[in-house]
């Protein structure tokens, strides 16, 4: 086994000169005010060690890394019905595009847009209130990290109520193409609520953790889904996790992630660790420009893309 902590320090060190590059996101306003030169790292292995450097302990708006555990809870709920609703392929084309969701008659490409996440926001709704399927939301996820600390922002939920036309727009026309079930404001309530969970890069690490452990948190010893459904997750996040910018992301980290526009990217290495790492500043594509290349470096320094060695 690689020195890990040697390996996440020598990473923070030599990323500290560029802390603060990329570009926060402004169009949710709370998440304006983040402070740039924030950068955090843990690594949870399947042997339940952790390492951390930086600003791991620090709480951060998870945004759409918490697509990953609510398609976990549809599925729970729906199984492969969920792929009725919400198709399997990579986007192309940005996050919250609306052209592709006309052109497909209101079926989304993949859970991990916008639009795929609405619908199973509308799926996790399924015979509760909005408030109850957030609440269940909430403690899905304390569940998987362990965690009862962990909660939703709510100043980040109604800064992206206030300014989320993009995503009324594209539920309402889900709605016209008869593909939700429950009203917009309830479906998009949901939605809102679960972007904005808080969480730390070392809570985060240990939520995802069963999907590097073929569905068992090996904390808890609590089996979360079967080992074909983690494998499926997996292979969903590998392919869609980074919008537009999946590919890429393949190409140089070799694992399956998921980013979120507050800094955020979830990266799981099957069979060995869970790895959550945070710096404000996006990229082009809205992934976080020195998270992206700092897990690049995590994944040349110990072998772990699913490509090989």
């Amino acid at each position: 086994m690689a020195d890990l902590q040697a390996i996440v320090d020598e990473i923070h060190d030599k990323l500290a000169p560029r802390l603060g590059e990329g570009k926060v996101a402004d169009y949710i306003p709370q998440l304006a005010h983040v402070d740039p030169k924030k950068f955090g790292m843990a690594i949870v292995t399947v042997d339940g060690e952790i390492f951390k450097v930086g600003d791991a302990d620090v709480p951060f708006s998870i945004q759409s890394i918490s697509k990953v555990f609510t398609l976990t809870l549809a599925l729970g709920k729906h199984g492969e019905t969920t792929w009725n609703r919400v198709g399997r392929e990579p986007s192309g084309s940005a996050f919250n595009s609306i052209v592709q969701l006309e052109h497909e008659e209101g079926k989304p490409r993949n859970p991990f847009i916008n639009a795929g996440a609405i619908a199973v926001s509308d799926l996790v709704l399924a015979g509760h209130t909005p408030r109850e399927a957030i609440g269940e939301i909430v403690r899905f996820v304390r569940y998987l990290a362990d965690d009862d600390s962990i909660a939703i922002d709510p100043t980040v939920a109604k800064s992206e109520q206030a300014t989320g036309y993009r995503n009324f727009a594209l539920a309402n026309f889900m709605r016209s193409f008869g593909k939700l079930d429950h009203p917009v404001e309830h479906v998009l309530g949901v939605y809102f609520h679960h972007c904005a969970l808080a969480m730390t890069c070392t809570q985060l690490a240990k939520s995802g953790l069963f999907l590097a452990a073929s569905g068992r948190n090996p904390l808890t010893g609590h089996t979360v889904v079967s080992k074909q459904r983690a494998r499926r997750i997996n292979a969903l996040m590998l392919t869609c996790g980074h919008y537009d910018g999946s590919g890429d992301f393949a190409y140089r980290v070799g694992l399956p992630g998921k980013s979120g526009v507050g800094g955020g990217i979830l990266a799981v290495a099957p069979g060995r660790a869970s790895v959550a790492v945070w710096s404000p500043g996006l990229n082009h594509n809205g992934n976080s420009l020195l998270g992206s290349l700092a897990l690049e470096m995590l994944t040349t320094r110990t072998g772990w893309s699913v490509f090989g060695h």
